[in-house]
């Protein structure tokens, strides 16, 4: 056992400041890196130490692993935490950990180089007999013309090193394919460094649905159940919740005994979720994350359990203290990304600064969150800019509660996705949970992408003048002071 006594957040925004807080529970001292853009950010402000980037761009900052590595080797850290995305499910950066002496806050770089192969990930859960899509491993155009002919249309090409949506195309047709395989290799190669991909049957309609594990250094497996994520534009989600509509008992124990099996084929460690797509009482495995998810608050709402303290324990050495029959759920959680784009503008991101602000709260609400009024949305970084978390002790408490929060929740300077939650709570298939992953193109404001108009908006909206818009007419003050005196989460 190692325990962490130092820790530097490789990361910004939200997650840092989710991690800065469960170090200080565990006595742990956190230190931030920040970009230039991000001095004035409140994971800086709340870390015991805050080191300097030379740059926005991503390669300069969150993304320059031997910086990092350097940055923590000098403060003394002995721990590094990824957050997630950036560096988050880098072998490269995890072996660099492990090479200088420092504790990577995930699994070992050997695992998840596993997991990140999607193809030999697949591979993996299917010799441990869970159900996998039918599809192919990684494939040459020639073997994936063949391939195809034998899976049918429509089917899915995906990145080998795939994450967050990227480097996934639908195919409907045979003649399509040739010119799909050159852009998913394309972007493959952009954004992972390796070109190979990969087929996949495509469902027409599914529910995409995940399971929490967390698993120690002695192979001691434990699940906490799923979440529901069909609610996606573009392949990345924007409402997640737990437990998910329509999962009864049995089918979620069959979901994490099927988890479990995956992590324990892959020698998983730490935390980690198990991503399936669900067709009425079928599942199949799709792919591991191996990381901390963006969603992981609603586990935690609905289980009790700390995900991000349990991440630095195991990763210290810590062995899980408890088993599966101890695990229980109660009530239910939703969560809400929001986010700098303009949903009415088919998600176009929002640049620009933030020059009003007021955060919600209330009866069994949370929120993560890494802004403050002055900070610039910044075109090198994900759009995400906060998440809302309502729990209840029913789904439909927790909606209304959700809906309250939403309305109080105020930003200005940039366009942000709460107009689409308000109107996905709203709609009827959500309120009956029998909502899939097309749910979203429903959204009036939806629909395919046009390349050029996207450009030229983008371009108008980084020039455009804010116009700061006024709260709404005090509604939630009785709300703000009930949560106060309640304090329920």
């Amino acid at each position: 056992m190692r325990p962490i006594r130092r820790l530097l957040i490789a990361n910004r925004g939200e997650i840092a400041v989710r991690v800065v807080r469960a170090c200080r529970e565990l006595g742990i001292a956190p230190l931030a890196v920040y970009a230039p853009v991000d001095a004035d950010a409140p994971h800086v402000r709340m870390a015991d130490a805050a080191l300097p980037l030379p740059g926005d761009a991503p390669a300069d900052s969150y993304l320059n692993l031997s910086l990092l590595v350097e940055l923590a080797r000098r403060a003394g850290a002995d721990a590094v935490h990824p957050g997630y995305g950036f560096l988050a499910e880098n072998p490269a950066f995890a072996a660099a950990c492990e090479a200088a002496g420092l504790v990577f806050v995930g699994p070992p770089s050997a695992v998840l180089a596993r997991c990140g192969d999607k193809a030999a990930a697949r591979a993996a859960a299917a010799a441990a007999g869970v159900p996998v899509l039918p599809g192919t491993g990684p494939v040459t155009d020639d073997e994936a013309v063949r391939a195809a002919a034998a899976l049918g249309f429509p089917l899915l090409i995906k990145a080998v090193g795939g994450g967050g949506g990227k480097g996934i195309h639908h195919v409907a047709a045979p003649e399509a394919l040739p010119a799909a395989l050159r852009l998913a290799r394309g972007e493959a190669q952009a954004a992972f460094g390796d070109p190979r991909v990969y087929l996949e049957r495509w469902l027409t309609a599914p529910r995409h649905v995940e399971v929490q594990v967390l698993a120690d250094a002695a192979g001691h497996v434990v699940h906490l159940g799923e979440r529901a994520c069909s609610v996606q534009r573009r392949h990345q989600k924007l409402i997640e919740e737990a437990p998910a509509p329509g999962v009864d008992p049995a089918l979620r124990a069959a979901l994490g005994e099927a988890a479990v099996a995956v992590a324990r084929a892959l020698e998983y460690r730490g935390a980690g979720t198990m991503e399936f797509l669900l067709e009425g009482d079928r599942f199949y495995f799709i792919e591991v994350n191996a990381r901390i998810q963006v969603e992981h608050p609603v586990t935690e709402a609905v289980t009790g359990c700390d995900l991000v303290a349990w991440q630095l324990r195991l990763a210290g050495g810590e062995p899980l203290d408890f088993q599966q029959a101890d695990v229980t759920w109660r009530g239910a959680a939703l969560e809400c990304r929001i986010s700098a784009e303009d949903p009415h503008a088919q998600f176009l991101p929002s640049l620009g600064a933030i020059d009003g602000l007021a955060e919600p709260a209330g009866p069994g609400i949370r929120v993560d969150s890494g802004l403050w009024v002055g900070q610039r949305v910044s075109r090198h970084y994900d759009p995400l800019l906060a998440k809302v978390v309502a729990w209840g002790p029913s789904r439909e408490v927790a909606l209304a509660r959700m809906r309250c929060a939403l309305r109080e929740y105020y930003i200005s300077g940039v366009d942000t996705t709460i107009p689409f939650h308000l109107w996905a709570l709203d709609q009827p298939a959500f309120c009956a949970g029998v909502y899939d992953v097309r749910f979203a193109e429903h959204w009036d404001g939806g629909g395919a992408l046009d390349e050029t108009a996207v450009l030229a908006a983008a371009a108008w909206y980084s020039r455009r003048l804010r116009t700061p818009r006024l709260p709404a007419d005090g509604a939630g003050e009785r709300w703000a002071a009930t949560a106060r005196l309640e304090a329920l989460r």
